[in-house]
């Protein structure tokens, strides 16, 4: 091989690596789409992107609805259906039948009293009775001695008298025994039973066996028989939001036992008087009971207002939710998208978002935040 050949040897295998290297294999770099690059600019809250075809747009729409107000309340008993059980007899128990928490019928016997009070008001009774009688027979014989002319007027006049006294004082005596919870008609005992005066359940009782009933003057109710069929919901709602609630208005009621059950109520009062450290009033919601509800559960309320109000709406997808506030990108010019933060409200029909402020109608944003927010933090 002379010089001139070795030279041109080595060209020619120089001219063949090279073609290969073209020719014999494909640039993934070439075949690939375009990427999306994305350039953060100032504080973060806008950036640049170089192909926003990628990121389609959604238009804001109108969105008409009566405002919502949503507090939490807790279930109470409906005063106006709670009826205390009292013993006017002082004494000592000496049978209990039932407990906090019962269920009871009107007339059924809750407990028994031995009571020093019932044996005197028995004796009483019992003496007015025994001193009518002899009364009436008196009178009747004056009546048949006036008859036969034996006693003058004046005489069968004080016999009726004594007589119609005596009839008062046993109708006096009967009344006591009644009022103290004894029947006249029965033999005498030291023993008053006290009978539920209404149907319900036991919300409160203030006895046990063997305990002591003192006089009304000091001593609490011996039980507490409440109507649960109807209930209240007892709510806190601020200041701010009264303006959207009224007396009759209806409300919703959910119970944190049972979040899938839908309870309607009614507003029957407002309190008149706000809390003065955290700005609220007493609301009372009548309900009637479906019979799951039961006395101190925690409920939620939601009033809605009677006038309709404009909100705007979009796409769920379209709404961005970070460290407990959401966000919307919203385009500008020269290919680049703005973060703005709105304060949502509750999901729509059809997978839309409310947006309570922030955004209005007809302003466009990205159609689904979170892949922009991915392609921004990659």
């Amino acid at each position: 091989m002379n010089s001139v050949t070795a030279p041109c040897l080595v060209l020619l295998l120089a001219t063949l690596v090279v073609g290969c290297g073209v020719h014999g294999e494909a640039n993934p770099a070439a075949a690939a789409p375009p990427g999306s690059a994305v350039e953060h600019e100032g504080d973060g809250g806008t950036v640049h992107v170089n192909h926003p075809e990628q990121y389609p747009l959604v238009t804001a729409t109108r969105y008409d609805a009566a405002p919502e107000v949503r507090v939490t309340g807790m279930v109470n008993p409906d005063v106006s259906r709670a009826v205390p059980v009292v013993s006017l007899a002082s004494g000592r128990v000496v049978d209990l039948r039932v407990r906090l928490g019962d269920s009871v019928r009107k007339g059924q016997l809750l407990l028994r009293i031995q009571s020093a009070d019932i044996s005197a008001a028995f004796s009483d009774y019992r003496k007015a009775a025994a001193s009518e009688a002899l009364a009436r027979t008196q009178q009747e014989r004056a009546q048949a001695l006036y008859a036969r002319g034996a006693i003058a007027q004046k005489d069968l006049e004080v016999a009726q008298d004594v007589e119609k006294r005596a009839v008062v004082d046993v109708e006096t005596a009967t009344e006591h025994l009644r009022v103290l919870g004894a029947d006249p008609e029965r033999p005498p005992s030291g023993i008053v039973e006290i009978l539920a005066p209404v149907s319900g359940v036991l919300t409160e009782q203030n006895v046990t066996n063997a305990a002591g009933v003192k006089s009304l003057d000091n001593s609490p109710n011996l039980f507490t028989i409440s109507d649960l069929s109807h209930v209240w919901i007892v709510c806190d709602v601020y200041e701010n939001d009264l303006s959207n609630v009224r007396v009759g208005d209806s409300a919703e009621i959910t119970l944190n036992a049972y979040p899938d059950a839908r309870i309607t109520g009614r507003i029957s009062n407002i309190g008149a008087v706000l809390d003065s450290n955290i700005r609220t009033a007493k609301v009372r919601i009548e309900v009637k009971n479906p019979g799951m509800m039961r006395l101190g559960m925690f409920a939620t309320a939601t009033f809605r207002g009677q006038k309709k109000q404009t909100y705007t709406a979009i796409p769920s997808t379209a709404l961005l939710h970070i460290h407990d506030r959401d966000f919307v990108y919203m385009p500008t010019l020269e290919h680049k998208f703005r973060r703005v933060e709105v304060v949502g409200g509750d999901a729509l029909p059809d997978n839309m978002q409310k947006i309570k402020s922030g955004l209005t109608p007809g302003e466009q944003v990205a159609s689904n935040a979170l892949v922009l927010e991915h392609t921004i933090n990659d």
